[in-house]
């Protein structure tokens, strides 16, 4: 096992702008307002559990279940469609009977907005360029600091006020909705090709 730690921070820098915790931060705070309460910890640690697991098993399982790699990122786009379409209109198309902060804390917040589609695939990618501890490494940094976001979202909506939630939940909606564009149009090329 060898630390390098040019790659650590090449890998922790690459997750860190997929996962984009900070541009979530909008989603965060509506999710608290449905639930009335978001397990940090919970949500943090299945989260990098889930990156974790993907790291190591998760080509075979997509191969396991007949699932490509593009087939699973064109699935999860759609999901940062609809969740980025929230955003802007202001409109609810994700409902649950049950809002509890256990369910939230796994669907949507750990899946798919945190260990969603965008850094799978990217996990899979940095596995064939970097070492694997090097890049458990950068996913557990990554955790903490999806851990102190999840957990300081309360006093960083007091710092921008409703009318600046509003503004930033709008500006990163637009930016997940060119995400989600962009995986669209990256992985439904790539699904072509192979066709």
């Amino acid at each position: 096992m060898q630390f390098n730690f040019k790659e650590i921070f090449t890998v922790f820098m690459v997750l860190f702008a997929v996962i984009d915790i900070v541009g979530n931060i909008p989603i965060v705070i509506d999710l608290r307002k449905k639930a009335g309460h978001i397990q940090s910890e919970k949500a943090s640690l299945i989260a990098g559990i889930i990156l974790i697991i993907f790291l190591f098993l998760g080509k075979s399982i997509l191969n396991l279940i007949g699932i490509d790699v593009n087939s699973f990122a064109v699935a999860g786009a759609f999901i940062l469609f609809f969740i980025a379409l929230e955003m802007i209109l202001g409109i609810t198309l994700y409902k649950q009977d049950e809002n509890t902060s256990m369910t939230t804390a796994v669907f949507p917040l750990a899946f798919p907005l945190i260990a969603g589609p965008g850094s799978l695939t990217t996990l899979l990618s940095l596995r064939a360029e970097f070492s694997i501890e090097n890049i458990i490494v950068a996913v557990l940094m990554n955790v903490i600091i999806i851990y102190i976001v999840l957990k300081t979202s309360s006093r960083i909506e007091r710092f921008l006020g409703a009318n600046g939630i509003n503004i930033v939940r709008k500006v990163f909606g637009v930016i997940l909705l060119a995400i989600a564009v962009k995986l669209f149009a990256h992985n439904i090329k790539a699904l072509f090709d192979i066709v």
